[in-house]
């Protein structure tokens, strides 16, 4: 899905919510929850949409309708070494759209 799908498919109001998924090196992807389906949002050149903070993510969003947003951290269970079987649950925090400042 690009930016101009998701604006579409926001504005029709079929966005559940947006996840910025922390990745590692710093970088984020965003996805798009429609209709219960996850959706990574891509660049012009079909590729995943990578971002640099969460502030660069709100600059990209701008224009779109306010929507449910989320900062996804990966479970950090998956890298511990010596820890048993544990559920991989991930960090879901809520965040604003726009920009606290």
């Amino acid at each position: 899905m690009n930016l101009h799908q998701l604006n579409a498919e926001a504005r029709a109001g079929h966005v559940d919510e947006l996840n910025l998924i922390a990745i590692e090196g710093g970088d984020y992807l965003i996805e798009a929850r429609v209709n219960g389906r996850a959706h990574p949002l891509s660049d012009p050149r079909g590729e995943r949409l990578r971002v640099h903070s969460v502030e660069d993510a709100r600059k990209l969003l701008q224009t779109l309708p306010l929507l449910s947003m989320n900062l996804v951290h990966g479970s950090v269970q998956d890298e511990m070494c010596g820890m048993g079987a544990h559920p991989a649950e991930d960090l879901k925090v809520p965040i604003s759209q726009r920009s606290a400042w």
